[in-house]
């Protein structure tokens, strides 16, 4: 896992970060957003390299296992936002600001995309809800939060790896 991770984070480090530095980020004042785009990359190439290893020993059955790895893929990237904005739309005669901050935490895309546009500091295009996930995850206890969140999205996986790798029998 580690190596298959690793070098999917060097070539994100090379192929988004030699650009940059050839562009002369060292020199603007953008350097910290361009540092959360390299964290938040980083964090989702070791999540999602995690859970692909996870899939692939708990099934023996590759096609099986292909499957569920592009089902797991699919509802991260698509299927849970359009599950989260049918709720947010069901139940908007409710305050659901805490329920978009918690929902937000079960989704490593997302709350990396969140992390990117406060970092961005445009989070008013995200209306009222995105001042309300300003004044959370805009604070740097809202951003120690979410990363350690996205850091917990790399150790369960890993974790589930380990604990499949010693019971099985290769």
């Amino acid at each position: 896992y580690l190596g298959v991770a690793c070098s999917l984070a060097i070539s994100l480090l090379l192929g988004v970060g030699l650009p940059f530095v050839l562009y002369g980020i060292f020199s603007s004042g953008e350097i910290w957003n361009f540092s959360m785009l390299l964290l938040v990359g980083l964090f989702l190439s070791f999540i999602f390299s995690a859970i692909a290893f996870f899939i692939a020993l708990r099934n023996e059955n590759r096609i099986k296992g292909f499957g569920l790895a592009i089902l797991v893929w699919l509802f991260f990237a698509v299927i849970y936002d359009g599950l989260f904005l049918l709720a947010l739309s069901m139940f908007s005669d409710y305050p659901l600001e805490s329920f978009a901050i918690g929902a937000s935490l079960f989704n490593p895309i997302d709350l990396s995309r969140i992390l990117i546009l406060l970092k961005l500091d445009i989070s008013a295009l995200m209306g009222y809800t995105g001042a309300v996930i300003q004044n959370f995850m805009g604070t740097v206890l809202g951003m120690a939060c979410s990363l350690g969140v996205l850091a917990l999205w790399v150790l369960l996986p890993a974790w589930g790896i380990r604990w499949v790798a010693v019971r099985k029998d290769f």
